[in-house]
């Protein structure tokens, strides 16, 4: 056993998030966390890496076991070399290394007990080297910076000057060559590409260590996983399913259908119970006094169906009773929202062309003589490696940056939704209700029944502050927002990042009926296989359809 959690819980104010959550982690598991964006995801992992405390409940870390954290926001690396954080990363492995030339000079000369004692230690410490994969240190660093595509970056550059992507994949890089006996991974494939992704699988796949990961990403649960646990909506507990994402997925689904069967067949039994108390009553007010003449038939008829009716009364009463008590919960809609992007139908060819765009900074050429159009129904994703240029040229074409050459040319009907890759929201102190609200008008009645009607939030999430969201209920709060604003175009910058699973689900499908064109970018392969549209690939600068 290498973690142990016991009965932990948290909440925020008012707000329970973990209750109860028991758990072990074993060597060599691979276990996923998944639930809805707000369930508490990334907050049993800040628990169990020390950087939060619980309110009630222990962790327990066995003698020499060691923890490497990755958080889903990238931490402040200012004033750090890529390179200082390789030699940090690796300075316990640099430190057996040293120790073992020491041994190695004080058994040149020692004897008796003390070549017994230092020949002992050798053992202990090269044996943990040898685990640790010291021997073949600067090979993996080197294997670990290419397999995250940051080979090409030179060693010396300061992590502050990296792109957001570029320095989650050297916080990654840093914990990987850590080799801790247990990761704790935060969404650790939102900055990664399609060769990063499958070599991140791989590495996962041969990784000694136990690996805890939270994820949204489908195909990487898939690949990484023999374990879900799922922090549920309602009762905040845990619960664990064996298996893949497809797995779990269908033990969910058979989970529901027996729910909803046995919720039916406990409501038709109340419904039954109270009909025979209802029809009891009746009996036992039909029951008048009889005359005289019939006392003694009323007596050895009467009593006895009297008493019958009376035991069948009780009966009824105790089994209502009985289930009153700790009765069946009616199953919660599944999550849904109606997409109301379409307010104006678009009737042109073409809403959208981008002619001949060129974009470059300093000697990097970036885009080269970027043409196509995008049609009234057209579905177009873009792929390419990280740092390609896929963000820059959303931006050129929503006019936030200037091209060096070429135009765009947008339709006057077209009504742009965007969704950039991060969450940007504003004030942290606003309510949620409030920074739904900015730039809308109506009354606070109306903006609330459209943030419910979408089926992202509830009543009691009105009053939380931004500042207090999660990234996923950030960008459930920006998917709210683009839909109100009623787009009948949509531009969108990996759009599945930070998404609770059940959120993308509904999401996917909203996007499948949506009638108006959708440029996307995207790296997760689960929402590519199901895009439905032709795909474009963005490479040296420059865009071509697949054949």
């Amino acid at each position: 056993m290498l973690l142990r959690a016991q009965h932990l819980a948290r909440a925020f104010g008012a707000v329970t998030v973990l209750h109860d959550i028991s758990f072990v982690v074993n060597a060599g598991d691979r276990a996923g966390i998944v639930g809805i964006n707000g369930a508490g995801k990334t907050t049993l992992l800040r628990i169990l890496a020390g950087a939060e405390t619980a309110d009630a409940g222990t962790v327990t870390i066995m003698p020499g076991v060691t923890l490497g954290y990755l958080p889903q926001t990238t931490p402040d690396f200012a004033g750090s070399r890529i390179d200082d954080l390789i030699r940090a990363s690796v300075g316990a492995l640099r430190h057996m290394a040293a120790r073992l030339h020491e041994l190695e000079a004080v058994m040149l000369t020692a004897q008796g007990d003390a070549l017994a004692a230092s020949l002992e230690e050798y053992g202990t410490v090269a044996s943990a080297f040898q685990e640790r994969g010291g021997y073949d240190l600067d090979y993996r660093i080197d294997a670990v910076l290419a397999g995250l595509g940051l080979a090409h970056i030179p060693r010396e550059r300061a992590v502050a000057t990296l792109s957001g992507g570029e320095k989650a994949r050297v916080g990654l890089a840093a914990l990987l060559l850590q080799a801790p006996d247990l990761l704790l991974l935060d969404e650790p494939t939102n900055h990664l590409d399609f060769a990063a992704a499958a070599w991140l699988e791989s590495y996962l796949a041969d990784y000694r260590g136990a690996v805890l990961v939270v994820s949204h990403d489908r195909w990487f649960l898939n690949r990484t996983v023999n374990v879900i646990y799922e922090i549920d909506e309602h009762r905040h507990d845990l619960t664990r399913y064996v298996g893949d994402y497809d797995a779990y997925a269908a033990a969910k689904r058979a989970e529901r259908a027996q729910w909803e069967v046995n919720y039916a067949a406990q409501q038709d039994e109340i419904k039954d119970l109270r009909k025979r108390l209802r029809e009891s009553a009746r009996q036992v007010a039909h029951n008048r006094k009889p005359k005289d003449g019939d006392k003694f038939i009323y007596n050895f008829k009467g009593e006895n169906v009297q008493s019958a009716i009376s035991r069948n009364v009780r009966a009824a009463e105790v089994q209502l009773a009985r289930i009153e008590a700790d009765p069946i919960p009616k199953p919660p809609k599944p999550l849904r929202f109606t997409p109301r992007f379409n307010a104006v139908p678009l009737r042109s060819d073409a809403v959208l062309r981008a002619q001949g765009l060129c974009k470059r900074y300093g000697a990097r050429q970036v885009l080269q003589d970027v043409t196509f159009a995008l049609g009234a129904d057209a579905r177009m994703l873009i792929v390419a490696p990280n740092g390609a240029g896929k963000t820059t040229l959303l931006r050129l074409l929503l006019g936030q940056e200037a091209p060096d050459a070429g135009a765009v040319r947008l339709v006057s009907a077209a009504r742009v939704g965007y969704l950039p890759q991060e969450p940007a929201l504003a004030d942290p102190r606003q309510t949620l209700l409030e920074a739904y609200s900015v730039g809308r008008v109506g009354l606070a009645e109306q903006h609330i029944a459209g943030l419910i009607g979408y089926g992202f939030f509830r009543l009691a999430d009105m009053a939380k502050r931004v500042g207090q969201l999660s990234l996923g209920q950030r960008r459930k709060l920006e998917l709210a927002r683009l839909m109100a604003d009623q787009p009948n175009t949509l531009i969108l910058d990996e759009p599945t990042n930070y998404l609770s699973l059940d959120v993308l689900e509904a999401f996917e499908a909203a996007l499948a009926t949506f009638h108006g064109p959708v440029l996307a970018v995207s790296h997760d392969r689960w929402f590519i296989d199901h895009f439905g549209g032709e795909v474009w690939d963005l490479t040296d600068g420059r865009l071509a359809r697949r054949g």
